[in-house]
């Protein structure tokens, strides 16, 4: 919980201006690498300073490295040099600081004792004065800070890589947090990232092909992605489409946006009485179940990915709040992303293929997303996918997580042409870092415990043509009805607290009897009538597992709504017949 000293602003008419430099030309809203480039390639006096400082930065800490290897110090000095890496991080600003935040959630790619170090930089960084802050209110927003608010902390409330947090009230009595960005923030980050951008050309060379492959592209997302970041003004819309996606859920908090005191480097928002997700014995002590948070916290997150397309890219617990009647609150909306249909329609196949084990279609859909050109021969790469995926998921489902997955998938980086595309890393960082938090929770937590009961709906109530034909997919293989696959999916559905079979079982034969469910029908005579025998035993095994879902009058129930249905559908073509006959 935080404590504020609030401070009561009285009449005070007297605005506060430290110079605010600008951004120089260089400094595009939208982020465009050759322009930048164009720009600082003309200008290297402008950059030749801050080369060498990073330069000098990371060859120094290099070489403490290999000092502390030379004296056989190593895994003595790791808690030392982690801290020092943090420290230099925060020293070289917000771009290195952002880039250290996105290793923090890579648990794959960094030790604990980093990683224990790197996870400081999500809130816990050093503020700039607070005078300055309020400069950049009161010229934005062309008012007094005691036109604004009725009362506003004297010093931040948290401090991160981009910006700043003030606990204010407004004349109206609401409570909000007003978050300030870091003054000169465009032209530092634009500089830095054509550096970057430079440096990853000469680095190339040195370093395996399959990690840098793509290298260049993953630092344009970046860049792009923070160049979003830093205008409040998107930050805002991203929160109220945010918001919309998720209006119908009562376990999702979204804080409103007050447009008439936000600009482009101010952003106004509600403030959120919550708990991070950090604290499991704040959470206890409120009355939270953790369990249930996890739940919350994944299937927002795979609503986010599978349904919506628009997904938290930044999702780690400085961003997420715990709130005293169960829900979770998203905070800081800067760093989001957009799906494309294809690509939740393919990501959904690939999910398909692999609880079929259907290997060579899972590399299909491996070049579909992106992550294999398509000239490259997946043959040799089939036995590859089988042998990953069969033993991570061939055991148990209870060992699956994501980070077995990223372990063993890294291995084929090396071997194989894979590549990770820009907007996958964003992804795979985020289903990562949500399954860090929900271990921190939950030690004993898997995200397939959630995530397969919430797939499994998805697909039985198949609220698309594309989800039923996925539907089938899963259900039939070389024409041939999987009963057990059937049985499977509606045990694990039901495990679902959202899933209902009675509505689920209506959908299903409605989709039956309709024009669409010809080959369905037929499907179904060829099950069970297969081998030459009546499939009775498996049948009653299926009528077992839902019979205590379904009501007596149901089938009279689905049947009407069946009928109704087909009359609705057959009216329309009627029509159009009689139009055409006219």
């Amino acid at each position: 919980m935080v404590v504020v000293t609030w401070v009561q602003i009285k009449g005070e008419k007297k605005t506060v201006t430290p110079l605010v430099p600008a951004a120089p030309s260089a400094g595009h809203h939208r982020y465009d690498p050759e322009a930048i480039a164009r720009y600082f390639l003309f200008r290297p006096w402008q950059v030749i300073g801050r080369f060498c400082n990073i330069f000098v930065s990371f060859f120094t800490f290099w070489l403490l490295l290999q000092w502390d290897k030379l004296i056989g110090q190593q895994e003595v000095n790791i808690p030392l040099r982690a801290m020092q890496l943090r420290k230099l991080l925060i020293r070289l600003g917000p771009t290195f600081i952002k880039i250290g935040q996105a290793l923090s959630t890579r648990p794959d790619l960094v030790c604990p004792d980093y990683l224990d170090q790197l996870t400081l930089l999500q809130d816990k960084l050093p503020p700039f004065p607070t005078e300055i802050a309020i400069a950049i209110i009161e010229r934005d927003l062309r008012l007094n800070l005691g036109d604004i608010f009725a009362e506003f902390s004297p010093q931040p409330v948290a401090a991160a890589s981009l910006g700043q947090v003030y606990r204010a009230k407004l004349h109206t009595g609401e409570e909000v947090a007003v978050k300030v960005q870091r003054p000169n923030l465009l032209p530092v980050i634009t500089r830095d990232l054509f550096l970057i951008r430079l440096l990853v050309q000469w680095v190339k060379p040195l370093l395996p092909i399959n990690l840098c492959h793509d290298l260049r592209d993953i630092v344009d997302e970046f860049g792009c992605k923070l160049f979003e970041e830093i205008d409040y003004l998107n930050e805002g819309r991203n929160a109220e489409k945010f918001a919309a996606n998720f209006r119908d859920d009562p376990t999702v908090k979204v804080p409103q946006i007050y447009w008439e005191f936000t600009s482009q480097h101010v952003l106004t928002l509600e403030w959120i009485h919550g708990i991070k997700l950090t604290r499991t014995d704040c959470m206890v002590a409120a009355g939270v179940d953790p369990d249930n948070l996890i739940r919350v916290g994944v299937i927002s997150g795979l609503r986010q990915l599978l349904e919506f397309g628009f997904f938290h890219a930044d999702p780690h617990p400085g961003n997420l709040f715990a709130m005293a009647d169960g829900r979770m609150a998203y905070i800081d909306f800067g760093m989001m992303d957009q799906l494309e249909d294809t690509t939740k329609e393919s990501l959904v196949d690939a999910v398909v293929h692999l609880v079929n084990k259907d290997y060579p279609q899972l590399a299909a859909d491996f070049v579909k997303l992106g992550f294999l050109t398509p000239d490259t021969d997946v043959t040799p790469i089939i036995p590859a996918l089988e042998s990953v995926f069969e033993e991570v998921i061939g055991s148990s489902v209870q060992e699956f997580n994501f980070k077995v997955i990223t372990d063993r998938f890294s291995e084929l980086m090396y071997a194989y042409p894979f590549r990770v595309p820009a907007k996958f890393a964003l992804i795979i960082r985020s289903l990562v870092t949500q399954e860090g938090i929900a271990l921190c929770l939950n030690p004993e937590f898997r995200i397939v415990d959630v995530s397969y009961p919430y797939v499994a709906r998805r697909l039985l109530q198949g609220e698309s043509p594309q989800l039923r034909r996925r539907l089938l997919d899963v259900l039939f293989k070389d024409g041939r009805l999987q009963w057990q696959r059937l049985e499977n999916l509606i045990a694990i559905a039901r495990q679902d607290g959202h899933f209902n079979l009675a509505p689920t079982a209506t959908l299903g034969l409605q989709y039956l009897f309709s024009d669409e469910g010809q080959y369905l029908r037929r499907q179904i005579v060829l099950a069970l009538t297969e081998d030459d025998r009546l499939h009775t035993e498996e049948v009653q095994r299926l009528w077992n597992l839902v019979k205590s879902d379904l009501r007596p009058l149901f089938f009279i129930d689905v049947a009407w709504e069946a009928l109704k249905a087909s009359v609705s559908q057959a009216l329309p073509k009627e029509e159009e017949s009689l139009v055409v006959a006219r």
